[in-house]
C-alpha cells in the first residue's frame, strides 16, 4: 500500500498527530480517514504472555511481527480470560454509550462491538479531533462509572489501543466482517444481530464471515 502523505493531510493546527507513540505501540492519527481501533481491560491478557510473545517474535527474521504479535493477542482476547466485567449488562451498556455518545459531531462509528473483555470500533475522526483524545474519552468515562458500579479502584483498562487504517473497500469490508461476527466466532451468540452490545444489533446485514481473520 502507498504511504500516507501526511503533510498534505494534517493541518499544522490540527491536535492530530501523525506517527506518534503513546505507550508501545505506533498510532497514525489522520483526520477524516476510517480506522479499525481495539482496546482492551487491563486483565484480558497478562503482561508477561505479551512479553513471551514479544520477546518470541523479535528472535524471527519478519517484517510481519508487529501483526503477528496482535493477531496473538487477538486470539488470546476471544477465550474470555481476565475479569471479563464488560460480560455484564450494565456495565457494557456505559460502555456502549461512551462509543456512541459523539457520534456524528467529533466522528462517525460505522461499526462497533463491546466483547466481555475488550471493544472493537471502527471510526472515522472529524478534523479537528485527535483519535487518542476519543479513546482517552471513551476509557477515562466507562472506567469511572463501571469502577464505582463493582466497587472497586485502579486501572480498568489496559493502557495504549491498537489502531489500524483502513487501507481500501476491500479492507473495509473485511473489518466490518471481523467485527460484526466476532461475538459470534467467539461463542457468545450465534449470529451477530444476536449481540445487543453492537452495531449489528441495530443495523442487521446478511454477510457471512466469509474472512474470519482479523482485518
Amino acid at each position: 500500500a502507498r504511504s500516507v502523505p501526511l503533510e498534505a493531510s494534517i493541518d499544522k493546527r490540527s491536535p492530530s498527530k501523525g506517527w506518534h507513540r503513546r505507550g508501545y505501540l505506533p498510532h497514525l492519527d489522520i483526520p477524516n480517514r476510517i480506522q479499525g481501533i481495539t482496546f482492551r481491560l487491563c486483565d484480558s491478557v497478562p503482561t508477561k504472555v505479551i512479553s513471551r510473545w514479544r520477546h518470541e517474535l523479535s528472535r524471527t527474521d519478519d517484517r510481519e511481527v508487529h501483526s503477528k504479535l496482535q493477531k496473538k493477542i487477538s486470539d488470546y482476547e476471544d477465550t474470555g480470560k481476565g475479569a471479563c466485567w464488560l460480560r455484564d449488562d450494565a456495565n457494557a451498556t456505559i460502555v456502549a454509550d461512551a462509543l456512541t455518545h459523539s457520534h456524528g459531531i467529533r466522528y462517525d462509528l460505522l461499526e462497533w462491538c463491546v466483547m466481555p473483555n475488550h471493544v472493537h470500533v471502527l471510526v472515522r475522526i472529524h478534523e479537528g479531533h485527535a483519535t487518542g483524545q476519543i479513546v482517552g474519552s471513551w476509557k477515562n468515562f466507562s472506567a469511572r462509572r463501571i469502577n464505582r458500579i463493582i466497587g472497586r479502584s485502579g486501572r480498568f483498562w489496559a493502557p495504549d489501543y491498537h489502531d489500524r487504517l483502513i487501507r481500501d473497500p476491500d479492507h473495509l469490508a473485511r473489518a466490518r466482517r471481523y467485527i460484526r461476527w466476532n461475538p459470534v466466532m467467539a461463542g457468545l451468540c450465534d449470529a451477530p444481530e444476536d449481540w445487543r452490545w453492537s452495531s449489528a444489533w441495530e443495523t442487521p446485514s446478511d454477510n457471512g464471515p466469509r474472512d474470519s481473520s482479523r482485518a
